[in-house]
């Protein structure tokens, strides 16, 4: 079983996956609103990898007999002032998360939760690479906020078939 400490503050990640999740679907609509299918195809993938990181961590602590709370989230940010809003909340949030996988990672080592912190490593990498792409995508649709078409360019040149990764713990239901 994974340290007590570490169970409960990887189920309050869970709602903080969770919600995650629902901000990119909020993200999603705002873009399909807007006509740009790209940017929605984008952030709905973007809030199915939220969901499938709530779903690891669900099945981690199955796998390790801990108890799995799926907690309630709050509403997410649905209004946006423009394209380059939501994007710039992505990034915002990612940076978030960052720090609350970091903060897991730190109690599992505190703990001398082994199993734990190896679970962790994959979303550290993870949390690399999301940082990274959405700090792109900020300045791309920064610099093209007011030609729509560009952006869309972007999306589909930069996004298009991303392969799974054989790494990733297991989705919890698949």
């Amino acid at each position: 079983m994974p340290a007590a400490r570490f169970a409960k503050q990887l189920n309050v990640q869970i709602g903080n996956e969770l919600a995650a999740h629902n901000q990119y679907l909020a993200c999603a609509v705002y873009y399909d609103a807007q006509t740009m299918p790209r940017m929605a195809a984008f952030f709905y993938g973007q809030a199915l990898e939220e969901r499938d990181h709530a779903l690891m961590m669900m099945q981690y602590l199955l796998d390790t007999d801990a108890e799995v709370v799926v907690p309630g989230v709050e509403a997410p940010t649905a209004s946006f002032a423009d394209v380059v809003a939501p994007v710039a909340l992505a990034l915002e949030q990612e940076r978030r998360v960052t720090d609350q996988i970091n903060d897991l990672l730190r109690i599992a080592r505190e703990e001398s939760d082994y199993a734990s912190e190896q679970f962790m490593q994959w979303f550290i990498k993870e949390q690399v690479e999301e940082v990274a792409t959405m700090s792109d995508l900020l300045a791309v649709v920064t610099r093209n906020a007011q030609d729509i078409e560009d952006i869309e360019e972007y999306v589909a040149r930069e996004q298009a078939g991303e392969a799974a990764d054989p790494t990733a713990p297991r989705i919890a239901g698949a």
